[in-house]
């Protein structure tokens, strides 16, 4: 099984492609294939039949997936795509930090 640095929720930016430097909340991450479903990037059309759960049938815009090594998570401090790294807190819990200005990343709770 493939281990992502993102999660559900981060705010990531696009490093290659058509969409290369916008950035978005990450809406769903698929662990099994890599790939992660950002807010308003890699917009796709998909041509829907009325069901009864949509009423009006047409064309409709959606996120498409993004290839999870193509995507680096923003940090909050520095305001830039950064790689990142891992820390042990005194309470034993382990935290994804900034590889640049030591930020951490998660909500410690």
């Amino acid at each position: 099984m493939n281990t992502l640095n993102v999660k559900k929720d981060d705010f990531v930016e696009v490093q290659v492609g058509r969409d290369k430097g916008k950035r978005g909340k990450v809406l769903s991450v698929l662990p099994k294939a890599a790939f992660v479903i950002i807010e308003k990037v890699n917009m796709v059309k998909r041509h829907t039949r009325p069901t009864q759960k949509i009423k009006q049938g047409g064309i409709v815009e959606k996120e498409g997936k993004v290839r999870a090594n193509n995507v680096m998570v923003v940090c909050p401090k520095c305001d830039k795509a950064v790689r990142l790294g891992g820390k042990r807190l005194e309470s034993g819990k382990n935290v994804r930090t900034c590889k640049k200005c030591g930020e951490v990343l998660d909500i410690v709770s």
